[in-house]
């Protein structure tokens, strides 16, 4: 059974960069779509970003508008991880950030939606302070 382990958040200013790490056990993550989904006190869970599974070397990457331009999203099949590179952070950006795989969709599929997602990680929290 896959699981998933998210690590990298913490407490930043304004401005101000974070990495954060999805790291798979049990099953390789080049079979599963990747997304990276936020959640903020008293609001739903969101989606940030997702990455296809691989195809020839190469994955396909969406990204919500609140992050489009700061935040990448990357794979390195080798270390079984998924990051999420989040530049330029705005306190808007605080929320427990859970990293969440997708099963048995095409090798292009992308979707932000929750609730297509069959495994979860249990989260890791980012704050960002004005």
């Amino acid at each position: 059974q896959l699981q998933l382990v998210e690590s990298g958040g913490d407490l930043v200013q304004l401005g101000g960069s974070l990495r954060l790490s999805c790291v798979g056990s049990g099953c390789t993550l080049d079979y599963y779509t990747i997304g990276w989904f936020r959640q903020a006190p008293g609001k739903e869970r969101e989606g940030a970003s997702c990455i296809s599974k691989p195809s020839r070397g190469t994955s396909v990457s969406k990204y919500a508008d609140a992050v489009k331009g700061r935040f990448t999203i990357s794979r390195v099949s080798a270390k079984n991880t998924v990051y999420l590179q989040m530049n330029s952070l705005e306190p808007e950006d605080t929320a427990v950030y859970y990293c969440a795989a997708l099963a048995g969709r095409g090798v292009s599929y992308t979707t932000l939606r929750p609730g297509e997602y069959d495994y979860w990680g249990q989260g890791t929290q980012v704050t960002v302070s004005s």
